[in-house]
């Protein structure tokens, strides 16, 4: 498995956005990990700044969003919709994305499942709950506003 480090992260989507600016990107997760950093234009003087990324340090305290802890959801849930883990995600992000009519917007509902997730299984030492976390997803791309 891979477990890239907080600075591998951070390095990664530094990279990917200097190709983007150069229109240099080498392979598919470059390319993914630079079209979540479009759609995020707030994040590119952190990302142009490496030195700046490796050493900025995020606190829930700070009330600002950690731009490589959101850009990272992105691509784990571009990935899950790609292979349909946990299965119905794929189907669940496009019903999310068809309501909304964005797919951005579908994928900051699905952050907020996945972050519950995580953060519930962290508090609780168990795994993360795979099942509770389609089921959260499959509930807000379902229900009427």
């Amino acid at each position: 498995m891979f477990t890239p480090s907080q600075e591998d992260v951070r390095r990664f989507f530094c990279e990917a956005f200097a190709k983007f600016k150069s229109n240099s990107l080498s392979d598919s997760l470059e390319t993914l990990a630079a079209q979540w950093i479009g759609e995020h234009p707030e994040y590119h003087a952190t990302l142009a700044d490496q030195e700046l990324a490796l050493s900025k340090m995020y606190s829930v305290d700070d009330a600002k969003t950690n731009p490589f802890l959101h850009l990272s959801m992105h691509l784990s849930i571009s990935e899950q919709c790609s292979i349909d883990q946990p299965r119905g995600i794929r189907q669940a992000v496009e019903l999310l994305s068809a309501k909304s009519g964005d797919l951005h917007e579908a994928h900051h509902e699905v952050m907020e499942c996945l972050g519950v997730m995580v953060w519930e299984s962290q508090r609780s030492g168990r795994p993360p709950d795979g099942q509770a976390y389609i089921e959260a997803v499959q509930k807000r791309a379902t229900q009427t506003p």
